[in-house]
């Protein structure tokens, strides 16, 4: 087999392209991931792992270079100098905002496998049928059914900790023993369940940490440190996890700095060959060739990709004779809730610090519950502590009264945040702006999206509801508020290129196939029909593993 030929080919080596790595490399297909950006290797790149804050030149905070080099990133809590480094430089990758969007990218080996909430949680059955039944959007071509058994599969790989709460809108799934809640929060969670009569549940959320030894990896040593990478390889990403287990094979190649510029396409077997790509650091051109492609990119990162392949035959790229691609763009809206103190527990602590929170799940527009003015729902995420030292720092005390305020712990306090569904708005979308360019000459993306008046009602309950529930288990001096959100800040991109039952309504079938080149595959967030509630990379890990076997099994058939 020449050097530039493979069985498959996965674009993008994050939490999907991880997945189908794996999947398709122990199903034994030879195999090529390609990267767009720089390499890290496990442990070894994870340079900022083990300091401490003052062994950072600017104890962790961001500089007035970095403010300046990364205007987006400092929108928000991703720009700092813990993790100054895996995230995509704006300079050399713009892109145009129509409207504002808050667009964090991870741009190297492990994408934002290193970065990421690691949050993890099933879609319901109301969530695959919510479309159909509301009528926005197109229908999801599977229901929960469909993928159940994919979510078993990926969460005993990839080590998932949580408690079976048996609640109806979000599903059990295979857990390790779950983290702990703290005194308060268990408190806060038992008046809550006491005062709404078992209708509201706040439970400790279920998350990609390992509690206990597994898959030769290391249980968390509660640091809270994830996204600087995890030494002990105890959080889910791809370097932690899936590829290894590819490299475990022997039929992975992976090649970092590769830009995948388009898949190629022969119109006569109406098939994809490969792929053309664009070395990051030489700008030479190169292709390569294999039998199935699985875009894994990112959700607009695949869809560019798609946007400039076979325009010969559809002007507007592969997978946009539905006229949907590029559109339905989706996130989680966020940043409104609820918080204010507990008294009563002042000689109580907690251990460690624990990288995982409360989680309270959708209770809305659910049946047998009153319907609200907006459609769909949100879950909160939260918790309690006890507040830091720099209460103490009220006129700069000095002396030993000053020392001996700060060994005490301040008082306890609780808050709690919404996650919000947002809907797939046709008119929330990407398309190419040809008049601009990246470092390597390409077409960068537009971006014209916003939240609209079905989200601004949403978050109106977000914030009240988050206070009645904290009042309700008597929590003190509750404030509401929310601080505002923008497009792409929840970091859930999805959409772009969704499943459905139609190739006149959608980009993908139910298998994740592009309808009009059926070899090609997309299983990262650009699949997505609907958004749910909860965090979406465990739902993407079941797709990716669904759409591989669904892959293999064709091509052993002669189908692909």
């Amino acid at each position: 087999m020449p050097e530039n030929m493979y069985d498959a080919i996965v674009v993008g080596s994050g939490i999907s392209g991880g997945w189908a790595a794996k999947e398709l490399t122990e199903k034994g297909l030879k195999t090529i991931m390609l990267e767009r950006g720089k390499n890290i290797e496990h442990v070894k790149d994870y340079v900022n792992a083990n300091k401490h804050p003052w062994d950072f030149p600017h104890r962790d905070r961001k500089t007035q270079q970095m403010i300046a080099d990364y205007p987006v990133l400092n929108r928000d809590y991703p720009l700092n100098e813990s993790t100054f480094g895996f995230w995509a430089n704006e300079k050399e990758s713009p892109y145009t905002e129509v409207k504002r969007f808050d667009w964090f990218r991870g741009y190297q080996v492990g994408g934002r496998s290193l970065t990421w909430g690691r949050q993890s949680y099933r879609h319901a059955p109301i969530d695959f049928e919510a479309n159909a039944k509301d009528g926005f959007g197109v229908d999801w071509p599977i229901r929960y059914n469909d993928l159940a058994p994919w979510y078993s599969y990926a969460e005993k790989f990839a080590g998932i900790n949580g408690n079976k709460d048996g609640w109806p809108y979000l599903p059990d799934g295979e857990y390790l023993p779950a983290m702990e809640m703290n005194v308060v929060e268990k408190d806060v969670a038992a008046r809550i369940k006491a005062h709404f009569k078992g209708t509201r549940l706040m439970t400790i959320g279920r998350s990609a940490n390992l509690t206990a030894p597994h898959n030769n990896r290391t249980a968390c040593q509660y640091r809270n440190l994830c996204w600087r990478g995890c030494p002990f390889g105890a959080y889910f990403s791809t370097q932690s996890a899936t590829l290894p287990a590819a490299m475990a094979t022997g039929k992975l190649t992976l090649r970092p700095m590769s830009i995948v510029t388009k898949v190629l396409y022969d119109k006569d077997t109406k098939k994809a060959t490969g792929v053309e790509i664009v070395d990051a650091e030489t700008k030479k051109t190169y292709q390569y060739f294999a039998k199935v492609v699985f875009l894994c990119a990112s959700a607009m990162n695949s869809t560019w990709v798609l946007m400039n392949s076979a325009t010969d035959i559809w002007p507007d790229g592969m997978g946009s004779s539905s006229g949907e691609l590029g559109h339905n763009l989706m996130d989680h809206h966020f940043r409104a809730g609820a918080g204010g103190q507990v008294d009563g527990f002042d000689d109580k602590y907690y251990f460690g610090r624990r990288p995982n929170g409360v989680y309270v799940p959708r209770y809305r527009n659910v049946p047998g519950q009153p319907a609200r003015n907006y459609l769909r729902g949100f879950g909160y995420q939260g918790g309690a502590n006890r507040d830091g030292w720099s209460r103490d720092v009220a006129e700069l005390n000095i002396g030993a009264d000053f020392k001996a305020a700060l060994s005490e712990p301040g008082t306890w306090s609780i808050g709690i945040t919404g996650f919000g569904e947002i809907l797939p708005y046709h008119s929330n979308r990407i398309y190419l702006d040809k008049t601009k360019q990246d470092k390597w000459g390409l077409p960068i993306l537009a971006v014209d999206a916003e939240i609209k008046e079905n989200e601004k009602n949403m978050r109106i309950d977000m914030m009240n509801d988050a206070a009645e529930m904290l009042e309700a288990a008597g929590v003190k001096n509750v404030n509401t508020y929310d601080a505002g959100y923008w497009m792409a800040m929840g970091i859930h991109e999805m959409g772009t290129a969704r499943m459905g039952k139609d190739p006149k309504t959608s980009v993908l079938n139910g298998n994740n196939q592009v309808w009009d080149a059926q070899n090609v595959f997309v299983t990262d967030g650009a699949c997505m029909t609907s958004a749910s509630c909860v965090n979406p990379s465990l739902t993407y890990m079941a797709l990716t593993a669904r759409a591989v076997n669904f892959a293999v099994e064709a091509l052993k058939k002669g189908n692909l």
